[in-house]
């Protein structure tokens, strides 16, 4: 069996031992990661991570957190666009939009999404990160021609669930659907097509049970992916199966 975690950020402070957590991924059947990138510097930090791994790649991007930087920094396309020409670059993200916090504006926010899209052109896949901000999201996505990728994170309903399949989308599934006690968001785990789901931990956030209150690491995917199967009446060997195939799939890991 072999699971993949396609979205972590083993490069975070949080890790003082990489290998340590590498090493725990290995032994619960996590092969493959990519290390996912939330600004420009933190994207040169997953880069590194992962060219000295084998199993590790890495994802540049600015988070919409960190928009109003990006936004106003003439000199960021110029970065982003040397750091998507490495070899171990394999997604542009995390980008997006969150209005639930509203860490930038939204107008900033939206600048930002749309230089880096522009930037990034439709060669690589892209890692969504779209809280509270559906349909602003999606009039920024339909203004483009030939975006693939996955929303990172899923935590809404059916209706979301359809819009993000109707273009195309894969869906990213983490530790919240452990914890969380809104069946509409099961449900929609549940509806997931099998060829358009993949696994993720957004570690060190968003621990699974049984773990919550431990740091999360890559070797919770096993836990969520166990809980998935179980809610979806499968194997877990055939959730890690299919969702390991999409991965290397999208992201060509």
């Amino acid at each position: 069996m072999e699971l993949t975690d396609t979205h972590c950020h083993l490069q975070f402070k949080d890790y003082p031992s990489p290998y340590k957590v590498l090493a725990a991924a290995a032994q619960n059947k996590v092969t493959r990661l990519i290390c996912v990138g939330t600004d420009i510097a933190d994207s040169h930090k997953a880069i590194d991570m992962a060219a000295k791994y084998k199993n590790v790649w890495a994802s540049v991007g600015v988070h919409p957190h960190e928009a109003a930087s990006y936004a106003h920094d003439k000199h960021a396309e110029v970065q982003l666009k040397k750091l998507l020409d490495h070899s171990r670059v394999v997604a542009v993200g995390e980008i997006g939009l969150d209005l639930y916090k509203n860490y930038s504006s939204r107008a900033d926010q939206e600048k930002a999404l749309r230089l880096q899209i522009e930037t990034a052109g439709t060669k690589l896949p892209f890692i969504f990160h779209v809280r509270d901000a559906w349909g602003e999201f999606w009039s920024v996505f339909d203004s483009y021609k030939g975006l693939r990728g996955v929303v990172h994170s899923f935590s809404a309903h059916p209706g979301q669930l359809d819009q993000i399949l109707t273009r195309g989308l894969y869906v990213g599934l983490n530790g919240i659907m452990t914890f969380t006690d809104d069946e509409l968001q099961l449900s929609a785990a549940g509806m997931v097509p099998k060829d358009k789901l993949v696994l993720e931990t957004d570690a060190p956030f968003l621990t699974p049970a049984p773990d919550r209150g431990q740091l999360c690491e890559p070797k919770h995917i096993r836990h969520i992916a166990q809980f998935l199967a179980d809610l979806r009446g499968e194997s877990v060997e055939e959730l890690a199966s299919y969702t390991t195939k999409n991965a290397r799939e999208l992201f060509g890991i």
